[in-house]
């Protein structure tokens, strides 16, 4: 495999990196890298590698991500991926949103979220609990944010489809902990992203430069006092990395670099590539293709130093008297050892919101909390989220299906499948003890209930 990298790009590369352009300019001969990162909210380590269907190896600079082997395997097609085992990821950008250290107990930001792989990241991180609001700026991208979030069983999570500007003015001096995964030039996907080697220029590293200066701007103003910050790119210009930081700090001084661990290839930043030869950026990370299994990526942790006001953002509050009646009757006949908090009507959607959660009136709002479901005329019918938000054992009816047969692929292509003969009513579709979807027995017949746009041809 040779890749045709722009002229402008490798002579770029060779006045940056003089000795080492051999070798990373090699790296574009070889095979990229894929990886996969699990959802520990569904499965372990050791109970992935005793199942997984197809060879993997494990990252050793992330505790959940495993390397496969793209050209031989499509996990995106298998039935775990449906159930939201695991995140299909790049290797190296599972590095960056273990930097925030998300606690359970944190207000959490991840501002350029789609597609959803750090957000899943992040909202694992904090065991589904406490707040993390996921935005994108782009309807379609935040709509497959959305479904990440929804697949992965998240419950924390409000999805949101905002520009940075409109947030910092609803949530300011509101967050504990802001990842910002900025929008740049792409270069570290160069050997995955054909479309980025074509739309690069020296041009558009500067537009990416001026941008993500701007939302660092919005960043800042919705950081709390002692927050953390965390920057990442995936591409290599000085110009959207140490220069970055380089002008926010000059501008913010009370943002504090703080240093992030270097193992098992990962480098420091390079202070020769700021205009005033700033040490400080060493503390920040970057790895390269030629020095780890992984694509370009640059990461930044800082600190908010100063004191900030406390934060104006108000508490939800619903606008109307709340009924879920015929919620109650369903979770009292289907369902056991639940305790969904702060439900909401919105809608004839019930939700579940997370701790905590502010007042959302005036955004976007794509996905508030887990949607449990819709109250219909008399009865309740829950959403294709709650099932990705239980196990098994929550659930008092449900059918198994086994890789062996051929039934899981009928139930995600949405036919009708053979009941047990016992139950009535909702039942929980899983396979291999992981829930998928729903369905509905009657007379011994499963009516397939798995969403209609997420079926297979």
């Amino acid at each position: 495999m040779s890749i045709q990298l722009p002229e402008a790009f490798i002579t770029k590369m060779k006045n940056l990196l003089k000795e080492e352009t051999a070798m990373f300019l090699k790296t574009y001969q070889d095979e990229r890298t894929a990886g996969l990162r699990l959802n520990p909210l569904k499965i372990t380590n050791e109970k992935w590698e005793s199942i997984s269907p197809f060879p993997i190896e494990k990252i050793p600079f992330t505790d959940y991500g495993y390397y496969y082997h793209y050209q031989q395997d499509e996990p995106g097609k298998h039935p775990y991926h449906r159930a939201g085992l695991y995140y299909i990821q790049e290797p190296s950008a599972m590095s960056v949103a273990r930097l925030l250290d998300a606690k359970p107990t944190d207000k959490v930001l991840d501002l350029c979220a789609a597609p959803g792989g750090k957000s899943t990241q992040i909202g694992c991180a904090m065991e589904s609990r406490g707040l993390l609001i996921s935005n994108e700026i782009h309807p379609k991208r935040a709509k497959a944010l959305s479904e990440n979030i929804e697949r992965f069983g998240l419950t924390n999570t409000v999805v949101t489809n905002e520009t940075p500007e409109r947030l910092s003015q609803h949530f300011p001096f509101y967050f504990d902990k802001i990842l910002l995964d900025a929008p740049c030039s792409g270069e570290g996907m160069f050997r995955k992203d054909e479309e980025a080697r074509q739309y690069w220029s020296q041009e558009h590293v500067e537009l990416c430069r001026e941008r993500q200066l701007e939302i660092l701007d919005s960043a800042y103003q919705m950081l709390k006092e002692n927050g953390i910050l965390v920057y990442s790119t995936c591409t290599f210009s000085p110009e959207e990395n140490e220069q970055v930081i380089e002008t926010f700090l000059n501008k913010y001084p009370d943002m504090e670099l703080l240093t992030i661990e270097k193992r098992n290839g990962i480098e420091g930043g390079r202070p020769e590539w700021t205009k005033y030869r700033l040490s400080e950026v060493e503390k920040c990370a970057r790895l390269w293709p030629h020095k780890l299994k992984g694509e370009g990526h640059f990461a930044a942790k800082l600190i908010k130093t100063s004191t900030t006001p406390e934060s104006p953002t108000k508490p939800f509050k619903s606008k109307k008297k709340q009924d879920w009646q015929d919620y109650c009757l369903f979770e009292k006949e289907y369902l056991q050892q639940v305790n969904w908090k702060n439900l909401h009507v919105l809608g004839s959607v019930i939700h579940s919101l997370p701790d905590e959660c502010p007042d959302l009136s005036g955004l976007r709002v794509i996905r508030a909390g887990l949607h449990l479901g819709e109250l219909k005329k008399n009865r309740f019918e829950p959403n294709h989220a709650l099932a990705l938000a239980l196990m098994k054992n929550q659930c008092r009816q449900t059918i198994d299906l086994s890789l062996e047969g051929e039934d899981w692929q009928r139930y995600l292509k949405g036919e009708t499948l053979k009941g047990t003969g016992q139950y009535k009513g909702w039942v929980l579709m899983t396979i291999n003890g992981f829930p998928l979807g729903w369905g509905k027995e009657s007379n011994g017949i499963i009516k397939n209930l798995y969403p209609k746009g997420l079926r297979i041809m």
